[in-house]
């Protein structure tokens, strides 16, 4: 076996051609560039102690030094363990203290927090205090550019951990993903091969660099592609690098879908070099799915996967030829890669159900995490001994073969013994003219179990009644699955701006809602 970095091997023959872009910080590493930070920064980690197998958290804003602190520890053998760098000093702590991480990567936006976080070892009595390199100092610079530019990729073996990945914690407390060398690079070949990735792609990325949506990007590096870095998510940024870098491959997601149908006229010619765009983390609706499509005229491939099986890396897309069958634009397509798929009955996944049946969705592949960090009973739960993973997603695989992904397990609605899938009655109320945005989610009711509940974001200048909702929802769905009760809000609480977190809605308005569905 050997390390999943030696790709950086491979492209350091590209020298000059441009690696990576950061118009932010202006900046551009190019692949011979590249390869020699990479390389300082693993004989500077060498140097400070770190060794195969050592945890480090790398609480980072989404820049180059982010993907070089990746590349620079699974170069050693070291595990990284991402944190996002809006999370706050106790949520830091938790990360550091659970992974048992020697150090901790930040830069002087995040040293505060990393700080406090560390403190609270020597004020509990935790055992060694974790090591602060803070990258933007002048010190960290000037002592990783003194470092030879080069270091062989330590020999791993294919089940040799070198990521911790930290789940959203959508439903609770966050489980780190025990992520290997042999995952990864599954999920590089996965991905390059989806994509077609070549030499003279641009890919445009936007997934927060904490997140598995990064492998995107660095499956793009493999193939000597090169990467636009966007720090943060601005629509008009992101509108202008998609023209003036003549960007190819778009990274994408339903929120950014949906508000891009809602651009003036003219944006689509911003767009005109782009051949594909990505889209994941949440269902995107058929209805945007397709006037998207007609109106720009890009392919979406709209994957499928988790923290769990790094995206596609064990998962399913829609691919550019299926879009003979897209003409409902409802599906996540087929397995890439290695990936087997089925659908399992919800009680007793030992049960396989028919095509067309629907049940939770079950995945098995080369890029399957091993297991959570010691979290041996939740492990079990999930990561069943033949190999399969249980997503926790609600689905079915119709006659093509294609995956339709209709909820969260944990988020569908029992009510009176009738099931009610909050994204289903999603779709059908987005499709409102009136309707910006929509979240269902279920709330406990003593007399039926539980009742749907809806949190609305209108359209500006727009409003509708209790009775106009439930008619229009009457005009769509069953009677059962149609809520009753109706909450105004702005926006929706999404992680990293997409992925929806019912939980917070449970909890903020629940208590006011029970007991009140007719």
């Amino acid at each position: 076996m050997t390390n999943c970095t030696t790709f950086l091997d491979v492209n350091r023959r590209l020298g000059e051609k441009p690696a990576l872009i950061f118009p932010a910080g202006n900046v551009t590493y190019s692949y011979g560039e590249l390869f020699e930070a990479v390389c300082r920064r693993s004989n500077f980690y060498l140097k400070k102690g770190i060794r195969k197998g050592d945890r480090l958290c790398v609480y980072l804003p989404a820049n180059p030094e982010y993907l070089l602190s990746y590349l620079a520890l699974w170069r050693i053998g070291a595990v990284a363990v991402p944190l996002n760098i809006v999370l706050s000093d106790s949520e830091v702590h938790y990360m550091l203290r659970n992974s048992g991480s020697a150090a901790i990567i930040t830069d002087k936006s995040g040293e505060k927090n990393a700080k406090t976080a560390c403190a609270k070892f020597e004020s509990e009595g935790a055992g060694k205090v974790p090591m602060i390199f803070t990258t933007d100092d002048g010190g960290f610079e000037a002592e990783v550019a003194e470092m030879p530019d080069y270091i062989r990729a330590v020999n791993v073996e294919a089940d040799c951990l070198c990521q911790l990945q930290y789940t959203s914690g959508t439903t609770g407390q966050q489980k780190g993903a025990m992520l290997t060398h042999g995952n990864w690079m599954a999920a590089f070949d996965a991905e390059s091969s989806l994509m077609k990735y070549t030499y003279d792609d641009v890919y445009l990325g936007i997934y927060p660099m904490s997140h598995v949506g990064v492998s995107w990007g660095i499956s793009a590096l493999k193939a000597g592609s090169t990467w636009v870095i966007m720090e943060k998510f601005e629509m008009d940024r992101y509108i202008e690098y998609a023209e003036k870098y003549k960007v190819t491959v778009i990274a994408g997601m339903p929120p950014v879908i949906h508000s891009l149908v809602k651009m003036p006229p003219g944006t689509e010619d911003k767009f005109r070099t782009c051949k594909e765009m990505i889209s994941g983390g949440g269902p995107l609706h058929p209805s945007v799915w397709k006037e998207f499509h007609y109106r720009y005229g890009i392919p979406i491939i709209n994957a499928y996967g988790l923290s769990e099986t790094i995206v596609v890396g064990t998962g399913t897309a829609i691919r550019q030829e299926d879009y003979r069958t897209a003409d409902e634009f409802k599906s996540v397509g087929a397995p890439v890669g290695f990936t087997e798929m089925k659908i399992v009955n919800t009680e007793d996944p030992s049960i396989e159900l028919e095509d067309g049946s629907v049940g939770e969705v079950a995945l098995r592949g080369p890029a399957i995490a091993k297991g959570y960090w010691m979290m041996p009973a939740e492990s079990a739960k999930v990561f069943l001994p033949d190999g399969w993973f249980l997503t926790g997603d609600i689905g079915f695989i119709d006659g093509d073969g294609m995956l339709s992904i209709t909820d969260r397990k944990k988020d569908m609605i029992v009510m009176s013994g009738w099931k009610v899938y909050p994204t289903e009655v999603e779709k059908a109320y987005i499709e409102h003219p009136d309707i910006d945005d929509i979240a269902i989610f279920g709330c406990p009711d003593i007399h039926r179990g539980e009742i749907p509940v809806a949190a609305v974001v209108f359209k500006k200048n727009k409003v509708l009644t209790d009775e106009e909702l439930i008619e229009y929802g009457m005009s769509k769905l069953a009677r059962y699955k149609v809520p009753r009760n109706y909450i105004r809000v702005d926006e929706l609480p999404r992680v990293n701006g997409w992925k929806l977190l019912r939980r917070e809605l449970r909890e903020k308005y629940c208590s006011t809602f029970a007991g009140r569905q007719e």
